[in-house]
């Protein structure tokens, strides 16, 4: 039987979670702290804080490391709910890239990597970063990977450039996919290493300017020049570097799907309030048809996106990898969106170009979101593939 009714845990659940939104976080957004290269730390800590206090620090994570140890479900609830402002997933803690870290350190990671970063980061002491993409090399397509680790007695040598690196100004650690390079004859291939931010041969070349500006620290580029790893710090095994990365990329696409759609309802529903008060030729604008069918493919690309993300969500929690399911819904939510964003910022006309509402600036991240994370091209070719063999 297929049943979209939420249980009452999942309504009360979606019910605090709107209620802290609207009435802690969204005061918030006009914060001096807020600047062009995402929320400061001292934001995030803040509003960690005050998600902490109503016991919504990091829904996702496992209760074992302090989070609310949530299913894929039930996550897509919480987070479409804290989404419905920018600054909702930075308070829940509940952000790329720490969410996704979460969650692959929680599934591959040691005990001793685990005690070492994963209790810092669900507490919120700390914040991660996720060094896969180069300005040449890794990217839509990570076979490209340039960077190295290269063997030298219990270490590796880790030489490489890194862009778009979300949060890496201001990180605790940095998990880096690298090619091992085994002098020795040993194990070698697409590898993830850990480190911590603060040793030598780390260095954070600028801060990028771009279109999205809501994740704490913003995006930077970065280069490792004989970065010195023991071995004890290899995320996994040597060789399963993109084995891993699917741990983290799957659920990590379905979950920007369920923040933006809390965004993107938000653009939305500040259309509505506008084309019901704004008069134009003798009635509101909503009662004209060209406002009113935005307004209606609004409501049809929200829900079909929640509704996608839902069974995409269950198929993670019914312990199937979902790849392919999880690059359908990427590929689809994404792309309704950012129609919703646009139509948003064009019911609002010259206000949806300024400051003056959320819309402006939710159209411009989620612009960004049918790029990050597999732009809808690769998804496709990837979907295609899936298919072809049937």
């Amino acid at each position: 039987m297929i049943d979209f009714t939420l249980t009452p845990a999942q309504q009360e659940l979606q019910h605090r979670v709107r209620a802290f939104v609207a009435e802690k976080i969204i005061p918030f957004e006009q914060d001096s702290r807020l600047t062009a290269h995402g929320p400061t730390d001292d934001l995030r800590r803040e509003l960690n804080a005050l998600a902490r206090a109503e016991g919504l620090l990091a829904p996702h994570a496992p209760e074992l490391w302090g989070g609310m140890g949530l299913n894929h479900v039930d996550t897509a609830i919480a987070f479409e709910a804290a989404g419905y402002s920018v600054l909702g997933p930075i308070a829940l803690h509940c952000a790329a890239p720490d969410e996704g870290n979460m969650n692959l350190l929680a599934k591959v990671g040691t005990e001793a990597q685990q005690q070492r970063w994963l209790a810092p980061l669900v507490a919120g002491d700390i914040r991660s970063c996720f060094a896969m993409t180069e300005p040449m090399g890794a990217g839509s397509d990570p076979g490209q990977l340039l960077t190295t680790a290269v063997a030298d007695g219990d270490d590796f040598v880790v030489n490489g450039r890194k862009w778009l690196i979300t949060g890496g100004r201001g990180a605790g650690f940095c998990i880096i996919m690298a090619n091992v390079e085994d002098a020795t004859g040993g194990l070698s291939g697409p590898t993830m290493l850990l480190t911590d931010m603060d040793r030598p041969g780390i260095n954070i070349l600028r801060d990028l300017d771009s279109l999205d500006q809501s994740f704490t620290g913003g995006h930077c580029e970065m280069t490792f020049e004989d970065l010195r790893l023991p071995r004890s710090d290899v995320l996994g095994t040597v060789g399963d570097g993109f084995r891993n990365v699917q741990v983290r990329l799957a659920p990590a696409r379905l979950t920007h799907c369920m923040r933006w759609l809390g965004a993107a309802t938000r653009a939305h529903d500040i259309a509505v309030d506008y084309a019901r008060r704004r008069q134009a030729f003798g009635k509101p604008i909503g009662e004209h048809e060209g406002i009113g069918f935005m307004l209606a493919d609004n409501e049809i690309d929200l829900q079909q996106s929640r509704l996608l993300t839902w069974w995409a969500a269950s198929v993670l929690d019914r312990g199937e990898k979902g790849r392919h399911e999880s690059s359908l819904t990427k590929t689809a939510v994404s792309e309704a969106l950012f129609r919703v964003a646009d139509r948003s910022v064009q019911i609002l006309g010259g206000l949806g170009l300024v400051g003056d509402t959320a819309v402006q600036q939710i159209f411009r991240e989620i612009r960004s979101f049918r790029v990050y994370d597999g732009p809808s091209e690769v998804h496709r070719w990837a979907m295609a593939r899936h298919i072809m063999r049937g």
